[in-house]
């Protein structure tokens, strides 16, 4: 195993063709076949994949298979990476879209009309994944994006952000604590119960102490919470828990017994078939996995 300063080092700092006079580059190709290192960068990203069903897929702490159409955003410093080992009989269209953090001032985005894009650039610290459905619409729209230029080429990009600001079925790949990202909420209280989670979740945590914690009643709590995030409280102290465990697995020797149990989970039965639930692999497939795209990079 890896300890997490040489984990850190395998993942490859890339060097964009954005220059200091661009708003955004974006450029297009055809390929059939992808064996990029795990990278990373400090632009905000989209990288659009159509045709390439089965590609493995690396964002942060979440390793998954990709489908038909694959639109993914990821912010400044998140690890990723899209592979696959064998050629494929059809070139693949990738297309990939990045721009600096602070193309759009943080005043800017305080803006009524901009908020969900500003919610959007945040969720990014975690990975966005939208729908299929979505990525094919966004297809068409980065396409003719790439041939405008000027002004017209910055209203193109603001129209495509605010229409995935407000996509639905859009889903988070990586963990919190993976991305080493403090998260942003809208509610002051939420995020104080978070921090408190993310600083104790290997002890136990109920319902009344985080509610008092925030000074609300357990039930005001509860609602609170499911509406804000859209995951119950136990849900939500799950899902840190989680992140915290693949991090360990990729980043220290500790056995999975140990990270288990580091991380709040006392059961190992019940930690496996969970483990399995949310992340789609057992934690030894999980380890072995993204060690083995590290390895190959």
């Amino acid at each position: 195993m890896l300890h997490e300063t040489a984990m850190l080092k395998k993942v490859m700092r890339e060097v964009t063709p954005l220059s200091a006079n661009d708003c955004f580059s974006i450029y297009s190709r055809r390929k059939n076949r992808f064996a990029f290192p795990l990278h990373s960068h400090e632009e905000i990203e989209l990288n659009l994949i159509i045709g390439g069903a089965g590609i493995q897929r690396i964002v942060g702490d979440h390793i998954g298979h990709i489908e038909d159409a694959e639109l993914v955003l990821v912010s400044p410093n998140l690890p990723h990476g899209w592979f696959t080992l064998e050629d494929r009989e059809e070139d693949v269209l990738e297309i990939t879209l990045q721009f600096k953090p602070d193309l759009f001032s943080q005043g800017f985005l305080e803006k009524d009309q901009l908020r969900s894009i500003r919610r959007l650039l945040e969720m990014g610290s975690r990975g966005v994944c939208f729908a299929p459905e979505m990525a094919r619409k966004a297809a068409v729209r980065m396409l003719e994006l790439e041939r405008m230029s000027g002004f017209d080429s910055f209203l193109g990009l603001l129209s495509l952000l605010h229409d995935l600001s407000t996509a639905r079925n859009s889903t988070l790949l990586s963990g919190t604590s993976f991305s080493r990202e403090v998260v942003t909420h809208e509610s002051q209280r939420l995020e104080q119960a978070f921090k408190y989670m993310n600083r104790r979740y290997g002890s136990p945590i109920t319902l009344p102490e985080i509610a008092q914690v925030v000074n609300m009643s357990e039930a005001s709590f509860s609602r609170f919470i499911k509406a804000q995030t859209g995951f119950t409280f136990t849900e939500n102290l799950v899902e840190i828990r989680l992140s915290n465990v693949a991090r360990m697995l990729v980043s220290t020797e500790l056995t999975i017994a140990e990270i288990a149990y580091h991380c709040g989970f006392n059961n190992m039965a019940n930690f496996n078939k969970l483990f399995k639930r949310r992340r789609g692999c057992t934690p030894k497939e999980f380890r072995m996995n993204y060690n083995r795209q590290l390895a190959a990079g």
